[in-house]
């Protein structure tokens, strides 16, 4: 049993366990993972650039995964030599590389877009799984795959006529992390079975942590640090905890009650409440392309869950 376990409260009438602690679990840490990109084009305002904002958010985040590797690893076998390459390479994939350039990304489109874009990992997964493993892909999980780019591009299109021509530059940072992050995610099966979903999480999310203070040890001054505004330093506070630390938890509690498949239906909510939280929190517009776009993008990837 994962040691983050609580009991599951019994429904009086049935006997079955209630799905409304998992939902809220999974539901809530969707939302605060999607709050991300809020605090990013927030922290963007006052003049950081994606090097410091992403050094910042993982060393608050560093103390806190150091921890969930130390809980989730006691009484387990050490780790191997194969298991610190695999973790040491899933830690640069899945969570550096995917995240720096996510950051740089976000400095070129709208939060909108960057959501909608990382919505497309469970497709990338899928045509990973055809390049590396052979996989077959059938005509009905193509046809998801069309409507869920095509949402995209609905989106990206209207972006770059408003926006500019860095969009396009934005757009392919994120889709480089969305395809980082699903690498990640196709080649930790096995660890996770080895070393769990916590323990494996916790391991290589502080690799990233480190990687990402280094890389701002080798390309900016240390003293810039103290020139940092204290808004920022706020904002790194809350990305650390609220939208980075404790969605993980989050889900991971959700997917123990629910299921894997379950929980990930409830992902559903997430490009929806970053669109919401951006024309709320920093003024973007709801226009009809970006309802068009994110109904197609949502209905494409429930299709192929449905079809998978």
């Amino acid at each position: 049993m994962n040691p983050l376990s609580r009991p599951v409260a019994v429904a009086p009438v049935s006997g079955r366990p209630a799905l409304w602690p998992g939902l809220a679990f999974a539901l809530i840490g969707s939302i605060a993972f999607s709050g991300k990109a809020i605090i990013v084009k927030l922290a963007y305002r006052h003049g950081v650039d994606a090097v410091t904002v992403l050094m910042l958010r993982m060393l608050f985040a560093l103390p806190l995964f150091l921890a969930l590797a130390w809980w989730s690893g006691r009484g387990r076998p050490a780790l191997t030599r194969r298991d610190w390459g695999a973790v040491l390479g899933l830690g640069f994939s899945g969570y550096y590389l995917a995240s720096f350039l996510d950051f740089l990304g976000l400095a070129y489109i709208s939060a909108s877009l960057e959501r909608l874009i990382l919505y497309l990992n469970p497709t990338l997964v899928l045509l990973l799984g055809v390049l590396l493993h052979g996989r077959k892909v059938s005509a009905r999980q193509l046809l998801a795959l069309a409507v869920s780019y095509g949402g995209v591009m609905l989106v990206f299109g209207h972006e770059l006529s408003d926006l500019g021509p860095n969009v396009g530059l934005g757009a392919l940072l994120v889709f480089g992390s969305a395809l980082s992050y699903a690498v990640y995610l196709v080649q930790s099966g096995q660890e996770v079975q080895r070393l769990g979903s916590l323990r494996l999480t916790g391991l290589a999310t502080t690799v990233a942590c480190l990687l990402c203070i280094g890389q701002f040890l080798l390309l900016r001054p240390v003293a810039s640090v103290l020139t940092v505004p204290a808004p920022v330093l706020w904002l790194s506070l809350l990305n650390a905890t609220a939208c980075t630390f404790a969605p993980v938890i989050l889900v991971m509690m959700g997917i123990e009650r629910l299921g894997a498949a379950l929980a990930a239906q409830t992902g559903l909510v997430g490009p929806m409440s970053t669109i919401l939280m951006g024309i709320f929190i920093l003024g973007e517009p709801m226009t009809p392309w970006i309802v068009a776009g994110t109904g197609l993008v949502l209905a494409g990837v429930a299709l192929l869950a449905r079809w998978r």
